[in-house]
């Protein structure tokens, strides 16, 4: 990953990502042109010792038809290029289209592991989802694995850590130079009027949430069996040792640990989005109740 990589190191860990428009835009754009596919790029810019991870510029990845293969070789090249025209070529990380929040897979965990490792420890995972985009919910999440979760990994340990401690989230904020800023001030409509916010049809949006819910759940079960399993394995043996949790036959709980990080997440989306939407509805019934008193 770091063959070739141009990497500028901080002295500090940085604590927040500041994205410019132009980079936001071609995420976007990236994102949304390749629907229903998933894909992934590059993120340029600087780590600054002030704590703040700066995006100036990102690029797709090529399509290789596998979700866990990253082109070096194409990313090298490209990196190449930018700085013969004097543009960022420091690569800080990734970003990735994600569906419905769908995140805590092992593919995400290895390669943001492996760029934290051989690129940069202050490199981040820029996520956007375009289904809750167009559903209203503008959604660009920076993630990066806690220092937990990084030795747990180097030392290819079967231990147990909260979910929660899988992932830390960074916050993002969109920067614009101020001539961009005053050209977006113009372009602004007059009115504030925004009718998309009185739409009340809810219904595909949570049933999609909870049919992915219900597959997680499943899945979960499915791990938990195989522990249960392994458990009465270890038993009948005599063996309840911790040692016999590190062997290659023990299932791995970072997969279940995933799992429940992953139902967390839908459930804090479906908390957000089901409080908005009844928010809408008890305001159009109150609507309602007074057209009918008039």
């Amino acid at each position: 990953m770091s063959g070739g990589v141009t990497v500028i190191e901080p002295e500090g860990r940085i604590n927040e990502v500041h994205i410019e428009g132009l980079a936001l835009m071609k995420i976007v754009k990236h994102c949304h042109d390749s629907l229903p596919s998933m894909v992934t790029g590059s993120l340029l810019g600087l780590a600054g010792d002030t704590g703040i991870l700066e995006v100036t510029r990102a690029f797709p990845n090529p399509d290789t038809g596998k979700d866990d293969d990253i082109d070096e070789d194409f990313q090298v090249e490209m990196m190449r290029m930018l700085r013969e025209v004097n543009v960022d070529n420091n690569c800080i990380g990734w970003y990735q289209s994600v569906y419905l929040g769908i995140y805590s897979t092992q593919t995400v965990l290895e390669n943001q592991f492996s760029y934290q490792t051989e690129l940069s420890p202050n490199a981040v995972v820029l996520l956007y989802d375009p289904l809750q985009t167009a559903n209203g919910n503008f959604c660009m999440r920076a993630f990066r694995l806690t220092e937990e979760c990084l030795a747990m990994r180097r030392g290819e340990k079967n231990d147990f850590i909260k979910p929660s401690n899988i992932f830390e989230e960074v916050p993002v904020k969109c920067t614009n130079p101020l001539l961009a800023q005053a050209m977006v001030q113009e372009w602004t409509p007059k009115s504030d009027i925004t009718l998309d916010r009185l739409d009340l049809s809810t219904h595909t949006y949570l049933e999609k949430h909870l049919q992915y819910l219900c597959g997680w759940v499943d899945e979960l079960a499915g791990e938990q069996q195989k522990f249960q399993y392994y458990t009465r394995h270890l038993t009948k043996g005599n063996n309840k040792s911790k040692a016999g949790w590190d062997t290659s036959e023990a299932p791995k709980r970072m997969e279940s640990l995933l799992v429940n990080n992953q139902i967390q997440t839908y459930c804090d989306q479906m908390d957000r989005f089901v409080g908005g939407g009844l928010g809408k509805l008890f305001l159009a019934g109150g609507l309602h109740k007074e057209d009918r008193s008039s």
